[in-house]
C-alpha cells in the first residue's frame, strides 16, 4: 500500500515536470521572437530593469513551501539562460575563476553568462571600455574593510558607466586537499581576506605561517597542488578546485560583506528604487565641499556614501566620490545636480542603477 501510494506521488512529480519543461520551452520561444524585434528596432538585448521586475512579481506571488531566495535564484537562472539564447554576454571579473567577484557576477548574470577572468581591476575597466566585454564586475567596498580605493581611481581614467551594484556575504573557511588540520604547514591568503581572520588564525593556527597571494581564488588553487598547502577561501572556490574544509566561517566578524559594481557603458532606466553615483572636484576654497553638498540636503537626497581621492594630477587637490538614492531621470536629482555644479571644477555622472535589495 505504502509503494502504491508512494509510486502514485513519484508519477504525479513526472507529470508536473513534463509540463515545467514544456513551459520553459515556450517561455524561451517567446523569448527568442522578442528578440528578434528587438535587433530590428536596434534595441538592447539585456534590459536589468525588466529582469528585476519579473523576479519581483514572482516573489509576490511565491507561497512556499520554496523560500524566496531559492526562488529568485530558480529564475535568475532561466532569465540567465533565456538571454543565452539571444545573445551571448561577456563578463569580465577579477579573476582567477573561484573568486569573491566571480561569484558576485554569477550570482548577477546567472551562470549562463561567458566570464572571462581578468588579472586586475584596470583590465577590467578597460575590457569594458572597449567594447571587449559587455560588462565588467569590480569590488568596491567591504563592510570590514572599507573602499577599495583602486577602483575608485580607475573611473578617473576610463569612460564607464555602473549599470548596477550587487551585494553578497564574505564568508571564509580553511581549506586544503585532506581537510586535516595536522597536516597543513603554511597557509595562503589574500591580504583582504587575512585580516578578515586575524583573530581565528592568532588562537588556532598561531605556529603557522600565511603567505599572501593576489586572491582568495589563487590561494585555493596553490592548497589544490600540495597537500601541506591550506587556503583562505570561500566554498565555491573549494567547490572549483576540489578542497575540503578544515574549518568553516573562520571569519572575525559574521556581518561581512562586500558591494560589488556592474560596470558597463550604459545605465538602466529608473526602478524606482535607484542609486545614483558621481565624482566631481572642487575648487581649494574655504567651504566649497559644503557648498557642494548642501544642495542635496535641502532637496532631501539621501547621500549613501561619500569618499575622497587625490587627483592625482595636481598635489593637495581631490576628488569626492558621492553615492545618493535617486535616479538621474527624477527631475529632484537633476536638479540637485545642476546647482552642485556651481561649485565644482567638474562633475561627472557615473551612472544611476537600481539598489540592490
Amino acid at each position: 500500500m505504502e509503494n502504491e501510494k508512494l509510486q502514485n506521488l513519484r508519477d504525479k512529480i513526472d507529470k508536473i515536470d513534463k509540463e515545467i519543461l514544456k513551459l520553459l520551452n515556450d517561455r524561451a520561444k517567446l523569448a527568442i521572437k522578442i528578440a528578434e524585434i528587438k535587433k530590428t528596432q536596434g534595441l538592447s538585448f539585456y534590459d536589468p530593469v525588466r529582469e528585476k521586475n519579473i523576479i519581483n512579481k514572482i516573489l509576490k506571488l511565491n507561497k512556499g513551501p520554496f523560500s524566496d531566495e531559492v526562488i529568485k535564484t530558480l529564475f535568475r537562472e532561466i532569465l540567465s539562460a533565456t538571454l543565452a539564447l539571444q545573445e551571448s554576454q561577456k563578463i569580465s571579473y577579477l579573476g582567477p575563476e573561484g573568486t569573491f567577484t566571480h561569484l558576485a557576477a554569477i550570482k548577477y548574470f546567472g551562470s549562463f553568462a561567458q566570464f572571462e577572468p581578468e588579472d586586475n581591476i584596470k583590465n577590467i575597466f578597460e575590457s569594458v571600455e572597449k567594447g571587449i566585454t559587455k560588462f565588467g564586475v569590480v569590488p568596491i567596498e567591504n563592510s570590514n574593510e572599507g573602499t577599495v580605493t583602486y577602483t575608485l581611481d580607475m573611473f578617473m581614467q576610463y569612460e564607464v558607466k555602473i549599470a548596477g551594484e550587487i551585494i553578497i556575504p564574505i564568508t571564509h573557511n580553511l581549506l586544503s586537499l585532506t581537510g586535516e588540520k595536522e597536516k597543513i604547514k603554511k597557509i595562503y591568503s589574500h591580504p583582504h581576506a587575512r585580516a578578515q581572520c586575524r583573530e581565528w588564525l592568532r588562537k588556532n593556527m598561531p605556529d603557522i605561517p600565511v603567505y599572501d597571494v593576489a586572491s582568495t581564488a589563487e590561494a585555493a588553487r596553490q592548497a589544490s597542488l600540495d597537500e601541506d598547502v591550506a587556503a583562505i577561501a570561500s566554498e565555491f572556490a573549494a567547490n572549483i578546485y576540489g578542497l575540503k574544509f578544515v574549518a568553516k566561517h573562520i571569519e572575525d566578524y559574521k556581518n561581512n560583506y562586500t558591494r560589488f559594481f556592474i560596470l558597463g557603458k550604459t545605465f538602466p532606466n529608473k526602478t524606482g528604487s535607484d542609486k545614483t553615483s558621481i565624482m566631481f572636484s572642487l575648487q581649494d576654497k574655504p567651504g566649497t565641499l559644503y557648498n557642494a553638498l548642501k544642495p542635496f540636503k535641502d532637496s532631501g537626497l539621501n547621500l549613501t556614501k561619500i569618499e575622497s581621492r587625490p587627483a592625482k594630477m595636481r598635489k593637495w587637490e581631490y576628488i569626492f566620490f558621492v553615492d545618493f538614492m535617486g535616479h538621474i531621470e527624477d527631475e529632484k536629482v537633476r536638479k540637485t545636480l545642476e546647482e552642485v555644479k556651481n561649485y565644482c571644477i567638474e562633475l561627472v555622472h557615473l551612472g544611476s542603477y537600481p539598489m540592490f535589495k
